[in-house]
């Protein structure tokens, strides 16, 4: 029998360099950058934010910045030379043919149009849909894409979507063509596991069903070891390794490479540096997680005394100091033509001092509703939430003003939450203006300390929000909520957007600081290998309740509930990790 031929390269990109247009000059962004991905094949290119992985992904699809321009090389797709191509040709391969699912869902989205009439534009200029047939395409799409509802969800806008509905938007958007060519450029960075496994499936399916080939652009790991079948490592614009996925990540060649693989979370891993967290010392008592799943009453939360508890934890009872305390807080919507909307029903949980706390659960389960009501940036319809004792929704004027310095958040969307007309270190000094903490030459300096604190060079200090990579723009979100020193931080996804190496940066300065100041967290994520990293109590929620709490330990090693467990069985590399994490030991 004779060996089969490898497949067809549809794309060839060799010694591609790529400069930027600046005020000092011209940027080398990437460098000899080179790499083949065969027809029907999933190419995974990982690196740090600004490594040029996302660069070299738009160069192929002709979307680079203004200021931004191929200086040499070749990209050749399906044997054409795209490098030079007039932007007519363009534009008829871009769409058609090679498919972008861009990382950014709100800027990517237009605010004032639906959702519906956005899929079908793409749909109706590309042939693929017809005047009469298009509604039912759009819910298809929609569909494949995991929206729920996608009939009622296509006549929504962008804002009445949660960040991670607007990325499966997008994805939906960047299929409905049917690509030969699928540039996905963090396609799931927005996404809870489940709903990630299943956007995953699809583009595996289109791959293995039309001979679609993926380029993935992902600082995720264990996303490129489960979904690629070749990975591509770029440094500083440059690629340092390439080889099978899993391969290189078991057995990564390059310093640089083994840099990424030993600063990727995994569940597999106990907790960060010992010392870094506080190591969790008695359970939540907000939900009594004794009760078996399946048994009378299982998956309902207990309120806080509702348990028997041990000796111990009645020991542990009378010391404990809770920053935060939530009593069967309740959010209640009204929705058009549909009655109510419970986002948030009869949640109960705390907050010990100088502890962290992670909520997590599918995207629109309630978790960052529940912390936008702690930030009394939305009113609950029922329930109490206390901070040091003080009832939150009393809180008037001064009192109120003392709060917002106190508690401090870290939003989701880096690109939503920093005023892209402010410098960056106008950013930075705007919450120390605004409460008068220094004079001019005091707020210059802890500005300059806050940048060095997240690893970002003070030169970026004259620059604009536009002018970030992604999380770099997150690195900024960052500081400036440690600006005013405070004492409870609500972390929704703070490193969503960061690449491993930076991400494990964060996430040790953030323990650094809570064991430094007392700092206290309540940290709200998808990512259940950053949470298992960094949590000392876990509570889980599903549509909009507390289905299991318990420490870290306990909800990792002995989910009670069918819902914890099947969020832990979605983790992308959730195998790899622990195959390694066997063999260190």
């Amino acid at each position: 029998m004779t060996e089969s031929s490898p497949a067809p390269a549809l794309l060839e990109v060799s010694n591609l360099a790529i400069n930027f247009r600046t005020i000092d000059g011209e940027v080398e962004a990437v460098k000899e950058a080179g790499f083949v991905l065969p027809q029907g094949r999933t190419l995974a290119i990982v690196g740090e934010s600004g490594s040029g992985k996302s660069t070299t992904a738009m160069s192929v699809i002709g979307l680079l910045p203004g200021n931004g321009r191929v200086v040499s090389g070749s990209i050749r797709f399906d044997g054409q030379e795209l490098v030079g191509l007039p932007e007519s040709k363009m534009r008829a391969i871009r769409g058609r043919s090679i498919g972008l699912v861009p990382q950014d869902p709100m800027s990517n989205l237009n605010p004032v149009t639906k959702i519906g009439t956005q899929v079908a534009e793409t749909l109706l200029v590309h042939g693929m849909a017809t005047s009469k047939d298009v509604d039912r395409k759009v819910v298809e799409v929609l569909t494949a894409a995991g929206l729920p509802d996608a009939a009622e969800r296509a006549k929504q806008y962008p804002h009445e979507f949660s960040g991670g509905m607007r990325q499966r938007a997008l994805i939906a958007i960047g299929l409905a063509c049917r690509p030969r060519l699928l540039i996905a450029d963090e396609p799931t960075s927005a996404l809870d596991v489940t709903v990630q496994r299943t956007i995953l499936d699809q583009i595996d399916r289109m791959t293995e069903e039309l001979g679609t080939s993926v380029l993935l652009i992902t600082h995720d790991l264990g996303l490129a070891a489960e979904r690629a079948s070749d990975v591509v490592v770029m440094h500083r614009g440059r690629v340092v390794e390439t080889g099978p996925a899993r391969q290189l990540l078991e057995d990564p060649q390059h310093p640089y490479t083994q840099s990424l693989v030993r600063a990727a979370p995994s569940v597999a891993a106990v907790r960060l540096t010992p010392g870094a967290f506080a190591a969790p010392s008695r359970r939540l008592h907000a939900v009594d997680t004794a009760v078996e799943a399946g048994a009378p009453g299982a998956g309902t939360p207990q309120a806080a005394g509702g348990a028997v508890p041990s000796a111990a934890a009645q020991d542990n009872a009378a010391v404990q100091d809770n920053i935060v305390e939530i009593r069967d807080l309740s959010k209640v919507y009204k929705v058009r033509g549909k009655g109510e909307f419970h986002a948030v029903r009869n949640v109960s949980l705390e907050v010990p001092r100088g502890q962290t706390v992670s909520i997590v659960g599918e995207s629109g389960s309630g978790k960052t509703t529940t912390a936008r009501m702690l930030l009394k940036l939305v009113e609950p319809t029922a329930g109490t939430m206390t901070f040091d004792g003080r009832d939150v929704a009393a809180l008037k004027k001064d009192e109120l003003r003392q709060f917002r310095q106190r508690v401090q958040p870290i939003f989701q969307d880096p690109y939503s939450s920093l005023d892209p007309m402010f410098t960056i270190e106008r950013i930075l000094e705007e919450p120390l203006k605004t409460y008068r903490r220094g004079d001019r030459a005091a707020r210059s300096a802890r500005v300059r300390e806050l940048m060095d604190q997240v690893a970002l060079p003070a030169s970026m200090l004259t620059r604009y929000p536009a002018e970030l990579s992604g999380g770099q723009r997150q690195r900024v979100a960052i500081a400036r909520a440690l600006a005013l020193k405070p004492e409870l931080i609500v972390c929704d996804e703070p490193v969503s957007a960061l690449d491993v190496l930076v991400q494990a940066q964060i996430l040790t300065l953030l323990g650094d600081l809570q064991r430094e100041l007392g700092l206290s967290y309540l940290f709200i994520s998808h990512d259940l290998a950053v949470v298992r990293l960094i949590s000392d109590y876990v509570c889980v929620m599903k549509d909009g309740e507390l289905v299991e709490a318990a420490t870290s330990e306990e909800v990792f090693s002995n989910p009670r509930h069918p819902y914890t467990r099947r969020l832990l069985a979605s983790i992308p590399g959730n195998e790899l990790g622990i195959e390694a994490a066997e063999e260190a030991s």
